[in-house]
């Protein structure tokens, strides 16, 4: 043990932790900005500190042992720390203040956005930040017109707009999910046909998230619900979901999470990628006058970085 403490390096660490996600010597070989020689080198020293095999060869790939999986495990959580470590120091000296105006669309809201400003305002305690919430729709042209500095949605088709940056945060799945008592959670099997002509809880009809399932059901050979309440509350929707035979999309983790509590039962449907994916998307020119964004910027990628370690579902 104590060898290992005192011979453990963060290139050693840094090493494993991409072997685990790259796979190829030549591809953790370009991530780290290092040779391929030296990559073969560090493995092999870590396999002399663990005093045990950490990679099995196949062909031209590596494939970790379970020590190796349970070391680039460490490696990951001891890498995350210390940019966690690196993040607030340079926070804390920055001596940010001022304000941060976000806009939000509701599925992310509890996801991301608590972590986020927690960790915005815990390095910026002076710093004013306020939230908005709504669909992507009605958001944009208050991020376009300077209202808001920053947007956050999940997105359908991902496209370059003009005088705006943006940043793939993360992706997660959207489920269909129904209230306990509904009667398509007691069948074994479905498909699209039988949810057509059901009630459904939707997006608001201008929003990107209802184009987006419009054209899922299209794609599925069946027309949009026609048996609609348009909502965007969550709170409202799982009351609805208790009190009325309706269906309606949540998140994965947010469906899992209401699912434990009894609130909601996801169904076994594929949602082939809908809304999977959430961005982040800012005014270019807003950046180098506004230290304050610059920063909440870091934490949303701070935030998301963590919010990574646990997989969905």
């Amino acid at each position: 043990m104590n060898d290992f403490q005192k011979s453990i390096t963060l290139r050693h660490l840094r090493v494993i932790s991409a072997l685990a996600d790259l796979k190829l010597v030549a591809r953790v070989s370009e991530a780290l900005n290092v040779t391929q020689p030296a990559v073969s080198k560090q493995i092999a020293e870590l396999e002399r500190i663990v005093g045990a095999p950490i990679v099995i060869r196949d062909r031209n790939r590596l494939f970790l042992t379970p020590i190796g999986e349970r070391l680039a495990e460490h490696a990951k959580l001891t890498l995350n720390q210390i940019d966690r470590a690196a993040f607030d120091i340079e926070a804390a000296a920055s001596g940010v203040s001022g304000a941060v105006s976000i806009g939000v669309v509701s599925s992310i809201t509890t996801t991301l956005l608590p972590n986020t400003i927690a960790l915005f305002k815990r390095n910026t305690p002076l710093a004013t930040v306020s939230v908005v919430e709504g669909h992507f729709s009605e958001l944009y042209p208050k991020l376009e017109d300077g209202t808001l500095d920053v947007l956050i949605a999940r997105v359908w088709q991902p496209q370059e707009l003009p005088g705006i940056d943006q940043m793939a945060l993360f992706t997660e799945p959207v489920v269909v999910v129904a209230g306990r008592g509904h009667p398509l959670t007691q069948q074994a099997a479905f498909d699209w046909s039988d949810l057509t002509d059901v009630p459904w809880i939707l997006p608001q009809t201008d929003s990107v998230a209802r184009k987006a399932i419009d054209t899922l059901f299209a794609e599925n050979g069946q027309r949009p619900p026609s048996n609609i309440i348009a909502s965007g509350s969550l709170a409202l929707n799982l009351e609805l979901l208790r009190t009325m035979p309706a269906l309606g999309f949540l998140p994965q983790g947010m469906a899992q999470t209401y699912a434990t509590r009894g609130d909601v039962v996801p169904l076994p449907i594929n949602t082939h990628g809908l809304l999977s994916e959430a961005r982040c998307f800012w005014r270019v020119d807003q950046l180098a006058s506004n230290r304050a964004l610059s920063l909440f910027l870091k934490c949303v990628k701070q935030a998301t970085d963590e919010l990574k370690t646990i997989p969905f579902g």
